[in-house]
C-alpha cells in the first residue's frame, strides 16, 4: 500500500481542492499517513493570500531536503495558489521538488505523481494561464477545476461537507492575489451543484457549505433558464435529507433583497452571513478598490438586519494598509461598534508581489503600528462578542453535534461535544459519542467571547429550565 502525507493551508476552498486530490489518489491505492517519514508522496496545498502561509510551506520544505535525499523515489509536490503564484521559482529555492501544480490543474497529479516516479528527476510544472496570456475563454479553461470525486474521510466531518459553486474572481481588489491564482470568475451549472448535494446526502451529509470567492454573486444560465442564487438556495432546500445550508463568502454589493429572502424564508438556511467590510474608511475601501462605500455597507447590513433581526454577520477587516492613518483606523473601530459583528477575521497587511497595491502603493505603516492596531481592534470585537454572546444564557439553541470538542477528555460513555447553531455559533456540552451528527437541543448556561456552553436537553426536564428565555440561534 503507497503512503500519502498532505498538509493544506489557507481556506475552506484549499480543503476541499485536497479532498478531491485524496479521492483520486485512493483509487491509485494510496492510504493517508500522518507522517512525512513513511510517505511515498508528499503534497503541500497553498496558500497565498499571506507571506506567513508562503513562508510556512517553504520551511516544511526545507525540512525535506534530507529526506528527499535518502529517498530519491518519494515524491514531493508543492499544489495550489502558491505553486500557480510562485512556479518555478519553488524548484530554484527547492531543487527536489519533483511536480507544482495549480489549484486549475489538480485533477492531473494522479498522472503526474506517476511520471515522477517512473521517471525520477524531471520536475513537472502544470499551472493555468495567466490573465493576459491568451482569450477570455481559454484562460478559464485553464483554470476549470470541478470535479466530483470526494473522500468522505477529508471532510470537516461525515455530516458536513464543502461544495464549490464558483472559482475565480474579477473583484481585482487591490491587495489580493486570488484573482491571478484562481483565474477569471466562473459559476458552476446549477445541474451540477444539485446532483453533487444529493450524492452528498446520501452518503450522510447533513449540512453544506458552499463556497465561492464571491459566493453571493453566482449567476447561471442553464437550458434557457437564468439562475439566481437565490434560486440555487431553493434548489438546494428541496433536497431531501438535507438539513443544513450554509455561504462563504459574500460580497456586499450582491446581498441583494432576493438573497435575503430566501435566507429569511427557507428553514434549512443557516441565518449566518459572512460579509466582509475590510475597512471603515471610505479612503482606505478606495485604495482597496472594493467597490462601496462605508454608507453602502452599513446600508447592506442594516437591510440584513431588518429582514432578520437575528441574524449573526461575521467580517473580514485588515489593518495596516497604505497609508492608514490613526483617524481611518478609528473609522474600523466605530464600524464594528456599530455593527456588532459576530466576530471578525482581523489580518495585518501583508503585501503580495503581483498585486497592484505592492506595485503601485507604499506599504508604509509600521510593523508595530500594525501590531498594535490589530491587538486594539482584536480586543474590541472580542468584547462585543461574548457579550453578545451572554445574550443566550438560559436560551434553548439547536445544535447540530459535529463531534469531540478540541479538549475533549473521555470519561466512561461521558464525552464532551461540540457544534453549531443555527446561527453558527458554537456550542460545548456533554453528551456521548452516539450523539455525533444528530441535532440535539440544548440548554445554554455560560459564555465567553467565541463559545456557548450548555446540556443538552432531555425529556425528563421540565419546562422551568427554560423560563429566562425561549428557543434562540
Amino acid at each position: 500500500m503507497k503512503k500519502l502525507y498532505i498538509e493544506t493551508v489557507g481556506c475552506q476552498m484549499n480543503l476541499l481542492d485536497s479532498e478531491l486530490v485524496v479521492a483520486a489518489l485512493r483509487k491509485e491505492g494510496y492510504e493517508l499517513t500522518g507522517s512525512t517519514a513513511e510517505a511515498d508522496t508528499v503534497l503541500f496545498n497553498t496558500c497565498s493570500v499571506r507571506q506567513h502561509a508562503e513562508d510556512k510551506i517553504y520551511s516544511a520544505l526545507g525540512r525535506l531536503k534530507d529526506a528527499k535525499r535518502a529517498m530519491p523515489d518519494k515524491v514531493i509536490g508543492v499544489m495550489g495558489c502558491m505553486a500557480q503564484k510562485d512556479q518555478q521559482l519553488i524548484f530554484k529555492r527547492a531543487p527536489y521538488v519533483d511536480i507544482v501544480v495549480g489549484p486549475g490543474q489538480l485533477h492531473q497529479v494522479p498522472q503526474l505523481v506517476r511520471e515522477a516516479r517512473e521517471k525520477p528527476g524531471e520536475q513537472r510544472l502544470e499551472v493555468s494561464l495567466g490573465r493576459k496570456e491568451g482569450a477570455t475563454d481559454v484562460i478559464k479553461r485553464s483554470h476549470e477545476s470541478f470535479d466530483p470525486l470526494r473522500d468522505p474521510t477529508m471532510r470537516p466531518t461525515p455530516f458536513q461537507a464543502f461544495v464549490r459553486i464558483q472559482i475565480g474572481c474579477d473583484k481585482f481588489c487591490t491587495y489580493c492575489i486570488v484573482p491571478s491564482v484562481r483565474g477569471p470568475e466562473q459559476s458552476r451549472p446549477p445541474s451540477q451543484i444539485l446532483a453533487e448535494a444529493r450524492q452528498l446526502v446520501s452518503e450522510g451529509c447533513k449540512e453544506i457549505t458552499l463556497l465561492g470567492q464571491t459566493v453571493n454573486s453566482w449567476r447561471h444560465t442553464e437550458e434557457g433558464v437564468a439562475w439566481r442564487f437565490s434560486d440555487l438556495l431553493r434548489g438546494l432546500h428541496d433536497v431531501e435529507g438535507l438539513e443544513r445550508i450554509k455561504f462563504v463568502t459574500s460580497y456586499p454589493k450582491d446581498m441583494t433583497d432576493d438573497v435575503l429572502e430566501a435566507i429569511r424564508d427557507l428553514p434549512k438556511c443557516v441565518k449566518y452571513l459572512h460579509v466582509p467590510a475590510q475597512h471603515g474608511s471610505d479612503e482606505q475601501l478606495l485604495r482597496m478598490k472594493r467597490g462601496y462605500t462605508i454608507a453602502e455597507y452599513r446600508e447592506m447590513h442594516d437591510r440584513a438586519k431588518r429582514w432578520m433581526p437575528d441574524v449573526a454577520i461575521t467580517s473580514d477587516f485588515i489593518v495596516g494598509f497604505s497609508g492608514e492613518t490613526e483617524e481611518q483606523f478609528q473609522q474600523t473601530m466605530d464600524l464594528v461598534r456599530e455593527c456588532r459583528f459576530k466576530n471578525s477575521f482581523i489580518f495585518k497587511y501583508s503585501e503580495r508581489p503581483g498585486t497592484k497595491s505592492a506595485d503601485r502603493l507604499p506599504d508604509d505603516v509600521p510593523d508595530e503600528v500594525k501590531r498594535r492596531r490589530n491587538n486594539e481592534l482584536l480586543a474590541l470585537q472580542n468584547e462585543i462578542s461574548e457579550a453578545d454572546n451572554h445574550r443566550f444564557l438560559g436560551s434553548r439553541v439547536e445544535v447540530l453535534v459535529e463531534g469531540p470538542s478540541k479538549k475533549a477528555a473521555e470519561e466512561g460513555d461521558r464525552l464532551q461535544l461540540t457544534g453549531r447553531t443555527m446561527c453558527d455559533r458554537i456550542v460545548v456540552f456533554d453528551g456521548n459519542r452516539r450523539q455525533i451528527g444528530q441535532t440535539l437541543p440544548v440548554a445554554v448556561y455560560d459564555a465567553n467571547a467565541h463559545t456557548l456552553f450548555g446540556a443538552v436537553v432531555t425529556d425528563h426536564v421540565g419546562p422551568e429550565v427554560f423560563s429566562l428565555a425561549g428557543s434562540v440561534g
